[in-house]
């Protein structure tokens, strides 16, 4: 609101102007719902007005702003006076917002009270409000997927009891003296359903139990860890120690599988002990003191589980056991469960009173008496975890065998692996892992997809999280590598059932794959040639895979790879040995891609690359095409497919004056050829990759080759839209050395509309699609043209020869018999 003193409106008054005087509209305020009070809050002076102390020098509008009707009116310096708004408007073709502002004249007078504002309504301050049962029915049953890791969430928070201990007795050994043993005792009773976890840790006194089970999501450990590191000066307390737990909500998953949960603990500090108990679905909880003396601990937190009806199973002893074992076998402190044992004794059979009084009479003499083994059974504390990983331990001092015995151990196999890595990584993200290459692929040779192996096993300070993160460290291409992983500093969430994605989980997938390749690596360098043989037996298309998938291992890629060749054609070769064997002339690196060895090395693409005796890779499995075409080059080296149109073998095959000679000589028939083919090629040109053969089919350089095109054509779906796409062109080439191609040539220039060099044509052309690796579109037109070049070229070769020399030898056989039986008549006595 703008205001103005008495002396400075008596001023604009007394200057004679109408505009301001009309505007006078004292001590109201602009209407803030109004649509035009933006506006006119921000007009010149000259054209609003609005002042508390024009009201005391005009009598007259204030008595107007004192009325109590209420009426909306508007002010203009265009008009004269007040105008009614809806015929103001109508008169001006104005819109509201523009030159005007509104005021309500019956809220004048409360603009015009004391200048001092009242003071504001006090502020009220509420907590936020929760379900209680239903907090907790979302923690139980929307953040653990699998229902047996409650013991693996008891047992931790058990191992940070332990711990805190361990810590805070360096500086007070008082809290450590009623019981010196630090271990973890879990019994299963599978009769009545009941689970009892006991350690001997610190404990918890009546408070702490309110404020560490009380409070949901309170971490008592993540407190203590506050607290050591403001003991150290701030230093980072998080390095050197085992302590799990950071969320608060671990200890609820005992509602998973329990309906009632019990605990019971005392602290040494505190000299009673206290039973909390609570239920599941209740929003309440009970705290009491211990009285029964039986269940008097001397230090530590006893927790029972009463199971629910459906998860009684879980209190099986064996159950138990293997639940230890996989979740917590190298906690840091020794667990032990109660387990049923049995040992081997010799007893006294009591004899057969017939037998016994038969040998009484047979034998009186003294005899031993009869005795047969029995298992004695009895239940018994048993050690169930190793409290020392074998990746914490230096690896100097583990041997091969140890190593071998943890992968079969740890993987269930049978054979020692190929490799091992164990290393540690420090600096921005520390963690230890042991790495293993397997000697088979359990899923089997063609299975290069599965993502969800098993294969590497995630453990968070010695805690085993899960198995299903190997997706997440290592490419799909390297999913076979096993091994496991222990970090400190991992970005799990509450439930440590999922890695979430991180900076730190792409710095650790980055090393992790570094070591990986450094390990088969090993393996190829290795002097027993048969270990990497097994290997690419096993894992060659994972890697193959690799080349596609990632561009950035390339290099580490790349001399890994094995293939045959036309100088290698029984044993495989790498990379590394084709460059080697190159000719000082030879620029690129030559392959073919086929459906076998014998198919690739009978192709007419190789014939003059043989006879120069350049090597030529020899790519026969359906993913080694698309591989080397995604690693583009080796050592600067380029890939060059010897199937594909424009092929340059440098200065390996130049003679520039019979290239020149040939194209003079056989150009005219190329057009001529082309002209024929029509749309089935794209051109025909001399080829210089001949020299057995008349002709050749070659692909365009950025087409399918023959081989992709097959595999496509094998993987289509019905949809052939594709397919017709990436064909690409097709060229055929000719031999000029070849006596066909001569006979062609001649018969274009003799008459090149004769029908016979036609259909030669076209058999040349079909014939050339066959060796060249295409598959002809009517097969069966294929096989008429043969059969009638057949025809033509064998029509009276043997018949009419054949019947000729029979007929003449007949005919003289009976000339013979004829002249055999002329008898000439012989005179007797002067008589005939």
């Amino acid at each position: 609101m703008l205001r103005l003193s008495k002396r400075s409106v008596s001023t604009l008054l007394r200057s004679g102007d109408r505009s301001f005087r009309v505007a006078a509209a004292a001590g109201t305020s602009i209407h803030r719902s109004s649509p035009s009070s933006t506006v006119s809050s921000s007009l010149p002076l000259h054209f609003l007005i609005f002042s508390y102390g024009f009201l005391n020098l005009n009598p007259q509008l204030a008595s107007d702003a004192k009325r109590g009707d209420a009426e909306s009116r508007w002010y203009s310096s265009l008009t004269n006076g007040k105008c009614r708004r809806s015929e103001s408007l109508a008169h001006l073709n104005m819109k509201t917002n523009w030159f005007m502002g509104y005021r309500n004249e019956s809220s004048a007078a409360a603009s015009d009270s004391s200048s001092q504002a009242p003071p504001p309504p006090p502020v009220e301050k509420y907590e936020y409000q929760a379900e209680v049962s239903r907090l907790m029915d979302l923690i139980v049953n929307s953040l653990y997927s699998n229902k047996e890791v409650f013991l693996r969430e008891l047992i931790s928070n058990a191992s940070d009891a332990l711990d805190k201990l361990r810590y805070l007795s360096v500086t007070d050994p008082e809290l450590s003296k009623d019981a010196a043993d630090l271990d973890i005792r879990i019994y299963a009773d599978k009769e009545n359903g009941v689970i009892t976890l006991t350690d001997s840790g610190i404990g918890m006194t009546r408070q702490e139990l309110v404020d560490c089970l009380g409070t949901i999501a309170q971490s008592g450990t993540a407190k203590f860890l506050t607290a050591l590191k403001v003991l150290l000066d701030n230093k980072d307390a998080g390095g050197d120690n085992n302590l799990i737990g950071q969320f608060g909500v671990g200890f609820y998953s005992a509602f998973l599988v329990a309906d009632r949960v019990t605990v019971s603990t005392k602290s040494p500090k505190s000299d009673k002990q206290y039973v909390w108990e609570g239920e599941e679905g209740s929003s309440s909880y009970t705290i009491k003191e211990e009285t029964d003396p039986q269940l008097i601990i001397p230090r530590g937190t006893r927790i029972t589980l009463h199971l629910k009806p459906d998860y009684k199973g879980f209190a099986d002893p064996e159950r138990v056991q293997k639940l230890v074992k996989n979740y917590s076998q190298f906690v840091s402190f020794p667990i032990y469960t109660w387990q049923e044992k049995g040992y081997t004794k010799e007893v006294e059979v009591d004899d057969d009173p017939a037998e016994s009084k038969q040998d009484n009479q047979d034998d009186q003499a003294e005899r031993k008496k009869k005795t047969k083994k029995v298992v004695e059974r009895y239940w018994d504390w048993e050690l169930t975890n190793e409290t020392q990983p074998i990746w914490l331990r230096n690896s100097k001092e583990v041997t091969t065998e140890e190593y071998n015995e943890f992968y079969r151990k740890t993987f269930n196999e049978y054979l020692d692996p190929l490799a091992s890595s164990h290393f540690t990584t420090e600096g921005e993200v520390e963690f230890r892992s042991i790495l293993y290459v397997p000697p088979v692929s359990p899923m089997g040779k063609d299975d290069v997809v599965n993502q969800k192996t098993k294969n590497i096993r995630l453990y968070v300070k010695r805690v085993f999280i899960s198995d299903d993160f190997d997706g997440e460290l290592f490419p799909r291409y390297l999913s076979f590598i096993k091994g496991v992983v222990d970090s400190h500093d991992l970005p799990l969430n509450v439930s440590r059932e999922i890695l979430q994605e991180s900076r730190i989980v792409r710095i650790m997938k980055k090393r992790l794959v570094k070591k990986a390749f450094d390990m088969i690596l090993g393996i190829s360098l290795s002097e027993n040639r048969e270990d990497y043989e097994k290997f690419w037996d096993n894992f060659g298309k994972h890697l193959k895979l690799g080349c596609i998938e990632d561009r950035e291992n390339h290099k580490r890629l790349a001399p890994l790879l094995r293939f045959f060749s036309s100088q290698s054609e029984n044993d495989m070769i790498s990379l590394d040995e084709y460059v080697e064997n190159m000719k000082a002339e030879q620029k690129a690196i030559y392959y073919v891609a086929s459906d076998s060895i014998t198919s690739a090395k009978n192709a007419p693409f190789l014939e003059k690359l043989l006879e120069k005796e350049l090597e030529v890779l020899y790519l026969v499995e359906p993913i080694d095409e698309v591989a080397i075409q995604s690693l583009k080059s080796y050592k600067d080296k380029d890939f060059i497919d010897i199937s594909k149109e424009d092929l340059d073998l440098g200065k390996c095959d130049k003679n520039e004056e019979k290239e020149a000679a040939a194209k003079k000589e056989f150009g005219q028939t190329c057009d001529w050829i082309k002209k024929r083919l029509g749309d089935k090629v794209a051109s025909v040109q001399i080829s210089s990759r001949l020299s057995s053969s008349p002709c050749v089919l070659v692909s365009g350089k950025f087409g399918w080759s023959a081989n992709m095109e097959r595999l496509m054509k094998a993987q289509s779906a019905g949809d052939t839209t594709s397919l017709e796409f990436m064909k690409g062109r097709r060229v055929f080439e000719i031999n000029p050395d070849h006596s066909i191609i001569k006979n062609i040539n001649a018969a274009y220039k003799s008459n090149p509309n004769d029908e016979d060099a036609m259909k030669a044509i076209d058999l040349m052309y079909d014939a050339a699609l066959v060796s060249s690796g295409f598959t002809p579109e009517n097969p069966a037109e294929l096989g008429g043209k043969i059969y009638e070049m057949m025809d033509t070229a064998l029509s009276g070769k043997w018949s009419s020869p054949e019947a000729q020399p029979q007929q003449h030898m007949a005919q003289s056989h009976n000339a013979e018999l004829l002249e055999a039986e002329v008898v000439e008549p012989v005179e007797v006595d002067g008589k005939k």
